[in-house]
């Protein structure tokens, strides 16, 4: 696991490549539910955001919007998470035009991002963690970075050329 930055109060991350990915049922901006075990077959990158509409989230999505192709191309298919609710992602998908899939991980309120270890129980909302999943549902490459600081675009396509 790669570590950009330590976050205080933050959860430590304990899940690392290797590990199987837990599996979740999130509700997408449509209210549809989402698996993530009824997706095997092809790699998934999993997104977890801090806030909707935030300049550091929009920038991060907006360049993945930009940039779809990448994973499109390589197979990947893109789930972006927040703790937010549906309406709120729903209103943000459609302000910026995202064409993948935003979840919601509002109620149990941020459940699956504990179980990917990158929820911040002093503020409520999850760290901006990434979680590049095999098509086994395996996890091969992860990275947490702390609130404000935006991953990287570069980042994401060696970790996907690599699976």
């Amino acid at each position: 696991m790669t570590e950009s930055a330590a976050v205080s109060n933050a959860p430590v991350v304990s899940l690392e490549p290797g590990d199987p990915a837990p599996d979740f049922t999130l509700p997408d901006t449509h209210g549809t539910p989402t698996t993530l075990s009824d997706l095997r077959g092809a790699p998934v990158l999993v997104v977890f955001v801090p806030f909707a509409f935030s300049g550091t989230c929009t920038h991060e999505l907006c360049e993945l919007r930009d940039n779809i192709e990448d994973f499109e191309t390589a197979g990947v298919r893109l789930l972006v998470i927040s703790t937010d609710a549906v309406f709120t992602l729903k209103a943000w998908q459609a302000a910026e035009g995202y064409q993948f899939d935003l979840l919601s991980d509002f109620w149990p309120h941020g459940e699956v991002a504990r179980d990917y270890g990158v929820f911040d129980e002093n503020s409520g909302i999850a760290l901006r963690g990434t979680f590049l999943i095999d098509a086994d549902g395996i996890i091969r490459w992860c990275v947490v970075n702390p609130r404000g600081q935006a991953r990287s675009l570069e980042e994401y396509r060696v970790a996907v050329a690599e699976i």
